[in-house]
């Protein structure tokens, strides 16, 4: 894919470097490849269109103060021949900045990129070459998923699309828990509460699930198995409902999980994890390795070895594997699957799990770079301006379901995607339903809508669209229509920065930010007129604000219609 912005960045790297070897610092730096000089969008246009600081990373070896460095740089540039196809002028500014002020070809060449790319604006056709796999949700099979999960459900995808469109190579897993005590927990309640449609007189206990869903569960079964459950001995029952509970718990997950737009390449079963004996491989390669030792009938883990601030104990004096061991072992099958990155997305609640695991896979001989883990934080629901309060055991929560009931798929992808993920989220259900200015995803979509009616305006009133190859550009004139051009411009840089910096965020705000200078531009400017030269620039620019604004959407699993 043509990405101007990376010509703009080799062009001034190229300029720097040959500046730098030109000048009396070359005399004492030698030759700076042109791929040392850092080149940056700059923030505000006042300091020109790029930016590098490479004046800063030459100043310890020089021992001259940044600006100094800057200013001679800055001086040979402006005084070589060498003929450059977009730098205008160079300026220094602050401590040592080097800003460049580009010509405005750069910006009437990125509208033509943007049509000429379309859906693959944006994105990376040089792989990064990393296999990178993103395990996310992954929530207990006892219930169904809950807002809580729809955040974990729609960053982890949204994160996964952009690292893709960044170049990596992507699998999404999830982690099903269906070897665990809360397994039999959810049998034990559909059992209760089929023995009470029964007739039965049974207090339910506290321990066991609420929620109206597990009476749905133990009256289906009824329906279904009637006869056959009558028949069955005590114990062949308790696994029965174990087993049609789980069933029946991870088929409405994944219906949610798919009607919310959230798919996985992997289910993994930590059955088939504790049935291969992948617990023993692992405590034995410890063992080997001299990671462990026993201590008060337990099997312990030296994680202090690794910056923990205590060890942690693998199998305790029962015989039984502790949760980390689990972890460590299926952290241990995901690397030996090829990863080169695990990426996990854990509640806040796990912190305090994340330097043992990373422990545990250090003492297995693994880099401790290979895992990284992004703790998501909670989020309330304001309904009214008041909190909605959730409570899973007690079954009074919001479902999945019911959010993408209440406000529709889009609006809650985005509310949930729209701040930091390490920043508490207040989901505001009045907003997010409201089709106003105010809400930002109706906001976004709107501008896409409009871009559509403005061309089926022109084809309705006979206009003549020529193509974006040959329209005249430079007719382009007015502030927001040149704001517009280098917020397309910054698109690409959007997805690796987000990519980088596992910011889904960055992405919701930036298609904000688009359609905002959007709106600004259609609230001051004819794009229809009677002079068809600037008709064609304005349906140009239009057209490539959309294909932007659906590439963009599209990353964050929201759709991008053309009429409102």
């Amino acid at each position: 894919m043509h990405n101007v912005t990376e010509d703009v960045r080799h062009e001034i790297r190229t300029a720097v470097s040959e500046a730098i070897a030109s000048s009396e610092l070359g005399v004492q730096v030698g030759r700076v490849q042109a791929c040392d000089v850092p080149v940056e969008l700059t923030r505000d246009k006042s300091y020109g269109d790029f930016s590098t600081t490479v004046a800063m990373s030459l100043a310890k070896q020089l021992r001259r103060p940044p600006r100094q460095i800057a200013e001679s740089i800055a001086e040979t540039l402006r005084s070589t021949a060498r003929k450059t196809c977009y730098i205008r002028r160079v300026e220094v500014a602050g401590a040592g900045f080097i800003n460049f002020f580009l010509s405005r070809a750069w910006l009437e060449d990125t509208i033509r990129a943007v049509h000429a790319a379309g859906p693959a604006y944006g994105t990376s056709d040089a792989p990064v070459g990393r296999r990178v796999q993103i395990e996310f949700v992954s929530a207990n099979p006892t219930g169904p998923m809950n807002v809580v999960n729809a955040r974990a459900g729609a960053v982890g995808a949204a994160l996964a699309s952009i690292m893709r469109a960044a170049g990596y190579d992507v699998s999404t897993e999830y982690y099903i828990n269906d070897a665990g005590n809360q397994v039999a927990v959810l049998g034990e309640s559909v059992e209760l509460r089929y023995r009470q449609l029964q007739g039965e007189r049974i207090e339910f206990p506290e321990k066991c699930y609420q929620g109206a869903y597990i009476t749905d569960i133990a009256r289906e079964a009824a329906a279904k198995h009637g006869e056959k459950l009558k028949a069955m001995a005590a114990d062949e029952r308790t696994r029965f409902f174990r087993e049609f509970a789980l069933a029946r718990m991870l088929e409405s997950q994944k219906r949610s999980l798919a009607r919310f737009g959230v798919d996985f390449d992997v289910w993994f079963s930590e059955r088939t994890l504790v049935e291969s004996g992948a617990h023993r491989e692992m405590l034995g390669i410890l063992r080997e390795r001299g990671m462990v030792y026993e201590k008060d009938g337990a099997t312990w883990l030296r994680t202090t070895d690794f910056g923990d601030d205590k060890d942690r104990v693998l199998v305790k004096s029962d015989g039984e594997y502790t949760y980390l061991a689990g972890d460590i072992a299926y952290h241990r099958n995901k690397l030996g699957r090829g990863f080169d990155l695990i990426i996990d997305i854990w509640g806040p609640d796990h912190h305090g799990h994340v330097i043992p695991t990373r422990a545990g896979l250090q003492a297995l001989g693994y880099p401790g770079e290979c895992l990284e883990v992004l703790l998501l934080q909670f989020l309330s629901i304001l309904s009214g301006g008041e909190r909605v309060k959730m409570s899973k055991r007690a079954g009074e929560f919001v479902t999945m379901d019911d959010l993408v009931d209440e406000v529709g798929r889009d609006a809650a992808r985005y509310f949930l995607l729209m701040r930091n993920i390490e920043s508490h989220l207040d989901f505001d259900l009045d907003l997010a339903k409201s089709q106003s200015q105010e809400n930002p995803v109706y906001y976004v979509q709107y501008a896409h809508a409009r871009i559509c009616s403005i061309f089926r305006q022109a084809e309705e009133n006979g206009v003549t669209i020529v193509e974006p190859s040959g329209a005249d550009l430079s007719r382009l004139v007015e502030e927001v229509e040149l704001d517009i051009a280098r917020k397309l411009a910054a698109y690409p840089d959007e997805i690796a920065t987000s990519a980088a910096d596992r910011a889904p965020n960055r992405l919701a705000k930036y298609a904000l930010d688009l359609a905002g200078l959007f709106h600004s531009f259609y609230n001051s400017c004819r794009v229809i007129s009677d002079d068809a030269g600037l008709t064609s620039a304005r349906l140009a620019l239009s057209g490539a604000v959309g294909t932007v604004l659906r590439n963009c959407l599209d990353i964050l699993g929201i759709s991008a219609p053309e009429k409102m």
